[in-house]
């Protein structure tokens, strides 16, 4: 073999591992911005949510600014938000101790005297979808809650029939409870401050089967 035809190798060689690396680094930023995306979409960040306790909330959503990442999770959903300028949507997929939402665990979800002229709670799959059941409960409002003296509220999470403020949720899987006030008159409701996370209901755990 002559030198010229080694070296031509050599380089063609090289050429090629240079570019084979150069698309596999072009891959993996590609994948990991695609991933990074789907994550902002999906679950949010600091940028586009707000966290208190269990609850997560959009809190720019139904805006005119809204942000990209804001219209396209609400897209992804299937849902019209409504401007959080009145309206705010709580999402909690865990309990308040941290752990995932399943519907193999019973749950009470607290709550007292929360300021809003109206709210409602109510159970969906993982998939944002209502959990079909034959007493055909979805949601409790503050008008249909049952409220004790005292003001305050609980709602059992169960897959069997519990008294009073009873949502099924069957063999759902994994679940996610909603919190909607609305016409709240202030956008004291989207500050992140301790009084705030303490007006929200608790999400505790009470047994699993």
């Amino acid at each position: 073999m002559s030198f010229a035809l080694h070296q031509f190798k050599k380089k063609l060689t090289y050429l090629f591992v240079s570019s084979a690396r150069t698309i596999a680094f072009g891959g993996a930023v590609l994948a990991g911005g695609l991933l990074s995306s789907c994550y902002t979409i999906t679950t949010g960040t600091a940028l586009t949510t707000q966290r208190l306790g269990p609850w997560v909330t959009w809190t720019s959503a139904g805006q005119p600014g809204t942000d990209p990442y804001t219209r396209a999770h609400f897209a992804n959903l299937g849902a019209l938000p409504l401007n959080s300028e009145t309206a705010q949507l709580y999402v909690a997929k865990t309990d308040s101790d941290g752990r995932r939402l399943h519907s193999s665990c019973d749950y009470a979800v607290e709550g007292k005297g929360m300021a809003s002229f109206w709210w409602s709670v109510s159970v969906f799959d993982d998939a944002g979808r209502l959990i079909a059941n034959p007493a055909e409960r979805y949601a409790f409002t503050s008008d249909t809650m049952g409220v004790k003296p005292d003001g305050s509220f609980t709602v059992s999470l169960s897959r069997d029939a519990r008294p009073e403020n009873w949502l099924p949720t069957g063999g759902a899987g994994r679940i996610a409870v909603t919190l909607q006030m609305i016409d709240l008159g202030t956008r004291a409701v989207v500050r992140d401050d301790d009084s705030l996370e303490k007006s929200l209901p608790l999400i505790r755990r009470v047994s699993c089967k």
